[in-house]
């Protein structure tokens, strides 16, 4: 059985994971529409609606294992003006959405406790939601900034290739979430962007 003070984390963590992963997918849809692929459109992506974005495992894996992932914004990048150089800002607009959340969530947080006049029954739960926010955001702009497929970070080395190097990367695409979950069993991930992690939350909520 789950204990309660787990339920109270979940109750607590749920609100802004979700809006995280919304907004990170949503940021990734409306710049590739900006620069002309309307799939994400077309396909009733470019909306708050978390259930749009959602992945199953991804938020599973987020409340377990504290590293998740929501489902892709499609992309079709024949459709962008500039493919290569184009989706090097879609793939850099999640990571920056959620980097834009976190520091809101910061800022909040100290005007909260700068001037506490709400009752602790509002005051303490909020609170504890936006110091949840700060955290969830950093870990979702770290993590996908990883440089393997399919996450942002291999996306954005990509734009920064030549271009039949950056081919030849994508290739590595259908092993890249195995790759991902090896890295995570034997705590290279880990011991690789916790500490940047850490660093960061610090930085916001210091």
């Amino acid at each position: 059985m789950f204990s309660s003070n787990f339920i109270q984390n979940l109750i607590i963590q749920i609100p802004p994971l979700l809006f995280a992963l919304t907004f990170h997918e949503l940021a990734h849809g409306y710049v590739a529409y900006s620069l002309g692929d309307h799939t994400a459109k077309d396909e009733g992506r470019l909306t708050l609606n978390p259930l749009k974005h959602l992945d199953p495992i991804g938020t599973l894996a987020f409340i377990v294992m504290k590293i998740g992932w929501a489902k892709p914004i499609p992309v079709n990048p024949a459709n962008l003006r500039n493919p290569h150089k184009d989706m090097l800002f879609v793939s850099l607009a999640g990571p920056g959405a959620n980097i834009v959340l976190a520091i809101i969530s910061a800022i909040l947080v100290k005007i909260l406790f700068l001037f506490p006049v709400l009752p602790s029954f509002i005051f303490n739960p909020l609170a504890n939601m936006l110091v949840a926010s700060v955290w969830i955001n950093v870990v979702l702009a770290v993590f996908n900034c990883v440089p393997i497929p399919p996450l942002d970070g291999s996306k954005i080395l990509m734009g920064l290739l030549p271009q039949d190097l950056a081919y030849s990367y994508a290739n590595l695409e259908p092993y890249g979430f195995i790759l991902v979950l090896i890295l995570f069993a034997t705590g290279i991930i880990q011991k690789v962007i916790f500490p940047i992690i850490q660093f960061t939350n610090r930085l916001l909520l210091g």
